[in-house]
C-alpha cells in the first residue's frame, strides 16, 4: 500500500504528515505536486495543513481548482481513503467533498494549543481501532476552525452518524467550554456519506509520537494502514 500527501503552495504541515506516516505509522509514501493529474497508484491521500495558495480569497477557495482535485475527487467516488487535515478540512469542504464550512474562530484570534477530542463513531477506516467516547489529545492551529452547515446539513450528520469527532472534555463531556473555535455541536471532524473521506481541524501529525506530547494521533494513520490491509 502507499499514502499520497498533496502539497500545494503554501502547505506546511506536508513534512508533517509525511514523517508521521513514514517513521511513525511506518507506511510508504510519496509527495504529489499540486499540479499533477496523477495520484501514482497511490492507496490513500492525506490533504495537509497550512495555507495553500495564501488562504487567498478564503481557506481552500483556490486550492479546490488545483489539477491534482480532479483525480482525488475521482479517486474518492470511487472509495478511496482521503483525510483533510485542517487546511486540507478546509479544502474539501470548498470542493464539495464534504458538507459545510470553516469560518473564522468565534473569538476572532488564531488558536494553538492541545485540545481533547470525544470519538463519536468508530466506523471509519479512520477511526476503527478507536472505541466511541474514547478521548483523544490531539493539538489545534487554525484561525478559521470554526465549522458550521445549514441545520438540515446538520441533521443528516447527526442521523447518519457521520460526526466523527467532538471538542470535549478530557472527561468526555461535550460542553461549550471544551470548544475551542465555536465550531457548531462542537465538531471538530465529519465524514462523506461513503465513510471514506474524513475532514478534521486537529492535527494528528503533529501528535503521532510520545516524544511530543501525545502519540494518541498515530492511532489514525494506523487505523488507515489497517483498513487499507484488509481491502
Amino acid at each position: 500500500m502507499k499514502f499520497g500527501v498533496l502539497v500545494f503552495p503554501g502547505s506546511n504541515c506536508d513534512h508533517d504528515a509525511f514523517y508521521s506516516i513514514e517513521h511513525a505509522a511506518k507506511q510508504p509514501v510519496t509527495f504529489l505536486w499540486h499540479e499533477s493529474h496523477d495520484l501514482e497508484n497511490c492507496d490513500a491521500i492525506v490533504v495537509p495543513g497550512g495555507f495553500a495558495y495564501g488562504d487567498y480569497l478564503r481557506t481552500g477557495a483556490i486550492a479546490k481548482f488545483a489539477s491534482i482535485m480532479q483525480p482525488v475527487k475521482r479517486f474518492a467516488a470511487g472509495g478511496g481513503l482521503v483525510l483533510g487535515i485542517c487546511n486540507g478540512f478546509q479544502i474539501l469542504c470548498e470542493a464539495g467533498l464534504l458538507p459545510g464550512a470553516l469560518l473564522r474562530n468565534a473569538g476572532l484570534k488564531y488558536v494553538c494549543k492541545p485540545v481533547h477530542l470525544r470519538v463519536e463513531s468508530s466506523d471509519t477506516p479512520f477511526t476503527h481501532t478507536c472505541q466511541e467516547g474514547e478521548v483523544l489529545e490531539i493539538p489545534i492551529g487554525h484561525m478559521e476552525g470554526n465549522y458550521f452547515c445549514e441545520t438540515e446539513t446538520l441533521a443528516q450528520l447527526r442521523r447518519d452518524h457521520r460526526v466523527v469527532f467532538r471538542y470535549a472534555t478530557l472527561d468526555g463531556k461535550v460542553i461549550a467550554e471544551a470548544n475551542p473555535n465555536g465550531s457548531l455541536d462542537n465538531i471538530a471532524g465529519i465524514c462523506n456519506e461513503g465513510r471514506n473521506v474524513l475532514g478534521m481541524m486537529p492535527h494528528p501529525d503533529r501528535c503521532s509520537e510520545s516524544l511530543l506530547g501525545s502519540a494518541d494521533g498515530l492511532k489514525i494513520f494506523q487505523a488507515m494502514a489497517g483498513a487499507l490491509a484488509h481491502k
